[in-house]
This record gives structure tokens, C-alpha cells and sequence, in this order.
């Protein structure tokens, strides 16, 4: 497993023992440690939304002009120890987007707006979740938050899953830049899998080497929905 694990960043979570997993340092995460990266978290959360200010204001004026609604959406995820949150992201999609109840993202969506396609593919539509990560729903680094109607599917269906929730939901993440953006359970597995390695493995350099590559992916749009 500790091979495996080394040398493709990742778990392999139908083979895992979970006292392996659980006793492991990631999941001891220390006071001291999570005391640090909350302070981060924050001074990046408003030195970003300052810095991004003249890109907000053009994004909302864009959005306004293409199609009706409202600027902002809000949407229920679940983050640390399960608890529920408002996801706070610019509109990307049509009003009326989800009419018939909650489906899954995929690539091409016939809901996103033009404006909507462009800021998903350069990540602006996350800039006002960095408002999530000052009120200590979020962190910039950890799992990707998913919805609670499709957090009650996947725990029943998908092993360990709920170990997802033992650190705090993140903008960016070890899954979203290893794993392109999933639409399935079998999608939803193998980005557990890195989500899973990043808790084992969290540490402040894994951050930072998170954040870099998140930078790069951005630059050449790769990822994204």
C-alpha cells in the first residue's frame, strides 16, 4: 500500500485497511497545525477577494447583462464533520438550470451561459467562495465540497467515503488537480482516493505544491466544467 501510495498519490481505497489510514499522521492533525493554516486561510481569503475586486465587478456586470437572476448563487454542501454550508460561487448556469432536481456537472452542459463557460474555465466563478473560506466553512486546500443529496448516495455506495469530511472542504484540492472534473460514482471513487491521500499526507509544503499546480492548471485551463 505505502508504495502504491509513493510513487501514484493515491489510495487505493478497496484494498485499504482503515486503521492504516486512520492512525496515520494527516488524520492527527495538531491544534498547533490547523491553528496555522486557519490563520493562512484567512489573510489569502481577503488579500484575495481585495486583489480580485476589478474582476468581480466586470463578472457581475457580465452576468447581469447576459441573462436574468441573480449575480451570486447559493447552493447546500457538505463540509468538515458533515456539517452543512452555503457554497457561495457566480452564477454560471441558467436560472432555471436545475428545474428538475439536482444532476451531476459534466463537460459541455447545455445550462451554463457563455459568460458562465468562460469564468468556470479560468476558475473565476470560485473567487466568492474565498468568502466561505473567512467565515471557517472552507480552507483554500482539501476536498472538493459536494452537494448533501449526492454525499447521502455516495457514502452508501462507496467505502470510506465519509472520511472525506475529517478536514475541511477546500477551493483547490490534491483531487481536483490529479483528477479531471467527475460526473459518476466511479468518478467519485477514484477522486476519493486522492482525497484520501491528501488527508493522510496533509502538511504545509503539500499545500503550497497544491496551490502552484492549481496555478498552472488554471493557466491552461485544464480541469475544468
Amino acid at each position: 500500500m505505502s508504495f502504491h501510495e509513493g510513487i501514484s498519490g493515491k489510495i487505493l481505497v478497496e484494498k485499504m485497511n482503515p486503521a492504516w489510514l486512520i492512525f496515520s499522521d494527516g488524520f492527527n492533525y495538531s491544534k498547533i497545525s490547523s491553528l496555522l493554516k486557519r490563520i493562512l486561510d484567512f489573510f489569502l481569503a481577503l488579500f484575495g477577494l481585495v486583489v480580485s475586486l476589478p474582476i468581480t465587478v466586470i463578472t457581475a456586470i457580465l452576468i447581469k447583462l447576459e441573462s436574468p437572476g441573480p449575480i451570486f448563487y447559493r447552493q447546500e454542501r457538505v463540509g468538515a464533520k458533515g456539517r452543512v454550508f452555503s457554497i457561495i460561487k457566480f452564477r454560471s448556469m441558467r436560472q432555471d438550470a436545475e428545474k428538475n432536481g439536482a444532476v451531476w456537472a459534466c463537460s459541455n452542459d447545455a445550462r451554463v451561459t457563455r459568460v458562465g463557460g468562460f469564468i468556470r474555465k479560468v476558475r473565476i466563478d470560485e473567487i466568492p467562495q474565498m468568502w466561505n473560506v473567512i467565515k471557517g466553512e472552507m480552507s483554500f486546500v482539501g476536498p472538493r465540497p459536494e452537494r448533501p443529496v449526492f454525499v447521502e448516495q455516495l457514502v452508501d455506495t462507496l467505502p470510506y467515503y465519509a472520511l472525506r469530511h475529517f478536514a475541511k472542504p477546500g477551493i483547490t484540492g490534491w483531487a481536483q488537480i490529479c483528477y479531471p472534473y467527475g460526473a459518476s460514482e466511479e468518478d467519485a471513487l477514484r477522486k476519493l482516493e486522492y482525497d484520501l491521500y491528501y488527508i493522510k499526507n496533509q502538511s504545509f509544503f503539500l499545500d503550497l505544491l497544491i496551490v502552484f499546480r492549481t496555478v498552472k492548471t488554471v493557466l491552461f485551463q485544464k480541469g475544468s466544467r
